[in-house]
């Protein structure tokens, strides 16, 4: 027996399900988990400074967290601890074979335990870079607050995946994005948490309310537009698919169409995309308030580079330090609003470069994580083929053999994975860039989760309402 499977049966977990969980359970426990993370969203950890708890607000909306909250972690160790073994074991380092059983659950029990691991790691981590200011002698009491709410978090999602609907991850992050839209566009508060009609010349954070008192920026027009051009255009391309024609091997004249998707592998490599951008900036300011830099010079640039040293969560970066090339321009929008007022570039060289570096990071590490995940979640050619298989069907035309159809899906299935991982990386970039309500992967998110909670809805509701359908649903 595996050590990691023995170490697995110690672990904090929830229990499975000893039967099918009716609709309205699934419907009860669903919503529970959605009030008690709600509730610890709202619950600020003892011992922190509130003035220092907005250190790390572009953090919130991919994690699903709250900064200074027990939910300041949000599904950060979750991700990250896929990250990795989605690397590891996709590129064979770690040679499991995740069509068996007994690699899949190695795999969950590692994720798990990398999970609890960096909950701790990433608890320290925020208190000690001054993401949350302890008081004085609270320091270890407000880690420990922050590794038990990500721990939480941990169990809440099983529950969720065994229990509700779909995962606690997505449900997190589907939470938390649509939070922070309906606060960007009906905030009735300023900047300082105001009411804005109690305050004399200040504006409204929500656009809808900017607006309506003519204070609105170049900034705001182009976060809303992008808002729904993202949302329009991603609920547009995750309709595009390929459909393969199948028949029933015993019944003649019968068959469906399979379809595989453009967006092959949905929202997942721009999640993991996200979360390598959130751990750079997180320990790139650990290193920084720890007094620790690396710097190289270089010929074209009067100040010396910096790989980290030169970043904090007040200041940002700068344009001679290597975060600054992996983090989204802000004023984008404003300054091709005064470029075209003005009749002059209002740009300089390293916002230009900051654009095409994020960019590319973004649509090239999207493509390699759809590759990634294709291979490891038992959506490759081998595995299509196998489920294929077990339903029954076969391309027309040819005997019933696996290896016909995974020639077939060979042809579609890796050029869909790159494809799609490019298109969904250059679609987060580009809604970063103008500003779009809950960041370019929250929007992305939004509705492809909204999607996902949508289908497996409608699924369970009709297996209850119609129990012969079990069956006959779980083999597609």
């Amino acid at each position: 027996m595996s050590i990691i499977l023995e170490i697995g049966k110690y672990l904090p977990s929830v229990r499975q399900p000893d039967k099918n969980v009716k609709f309205k359970k699934r419907l009860i426990w669903t919503g529970l988990i959605l009030l008690v993370y709600f509730l610890m969203s709202e619950t600020y950890v003892i011992g922190g400074i509130p003035e220092q708890m907005d250190q790390f607000q572009a953090l919130q909306t991919i994690m699903g967290s709250e900064i200074g909250t027990l939910v300041t972690l949000g599904i950060g160790p979750i991700v990250t601890a896929s990250i990795i073994l989605q690397l590891l074991v996709g590129s064979d380092i770690i040679p499991w074979d995740l069509n068996s059983s007994m690699g899949k659950q190695k795999f969950q029990y590692t994720q798990k335990m990398l999970a609890y691991i960096f909950g701790l790691v990433q608890s320290f981590a925020f208190v000690a870079m001054g993401a949350i200011q302890p008081m004085e002698g609270m320091f270890a009491l407000v880690v420990a607050q922050l590794t038990l709410g990500a721990w939480l978090i941990v169990l809440m999602d099983e529950v969720v995946s065994k229990w509700g609907f779909h995962s606690g991850v997505s449900l997190f992050i589907l939470a938390g994005v649509s939070k922070t839209i309906v606060i960007r566009l009906l905030s009735p508060l300023t900047g300082g948490g105001e009411l804005w009609f109690a305050v004399g010349g200040e504006q409204p954070a929500g656009a809808l309310l900017q607006f309506m008192t003519g204070t609105f920026s170049a900034a705001t027009i182009s976060g809303l537009i992008f808002t729904i051009v993202v949302f329009i255009i991603a609920a547009f391309a995750s309709n595009m698919r390929v459909e393969i024609p199948l028949t029933f091997g015993n019944v003649r004249g019968f068959g469906r169409k399979w379809p595989l998707k453009f967006l092959y592998t949905n929202v997942i490599p721009v999640i993991f995309v996200s979360a390598i951008v959130s751990n750079l900036r997180l320990w790139i300011s650990v290193l920084t308030n720890r007094g620790l830099s690396l710097s190289i010079p270089l010929p074209f640039m009067e100040e010396p580079f910096y790989f980290f040293g030169q970043f904090s969560a007040e200041a940002g970066s700068l344009p001679n330090s290597l975060i600054y090339y992996f983090t989204a321009p802000t004023n984008l929008p404003q300054a091709i609003w005064n470029s075209i007022t003005t009749g002059s570039l209002q740009l300089t060289v390293p916002e230009i470069l900051q654009v095409f570096t994020y960019t590319g990071f973004y649509m090239i590490g999207a493509a390699v994580f759809s590759v990634f995940w294709m291979k490891t979640s038992n959506q490759d050619p081998s595995s299509v083929a196998d489920q294929i298989m077990n339903v029954g069907m076969k391309v027309p035309g040819f005997r019933k053999d696996k290896r016909v159809i995974v020639k077939i899906l060979n042809r579609y299935i890796p050029a869909l994975s790159v494809l799609g991982g490019l298109t969904i990386g250059f679609l987060a970039a580009l809604a970063d860039f103008t500003n779009a309500f809950g960041t370019g992967t929250g929007i992305l998110l939004a509705v492809f989760i909204s999607f996902q909670f949508y289908e497996e809805i409608v699924k369970k509701h009709m297996e209850d309402m119609h129990p012969a359908l079990r069956n006959f649903m779980g083999e597609f």
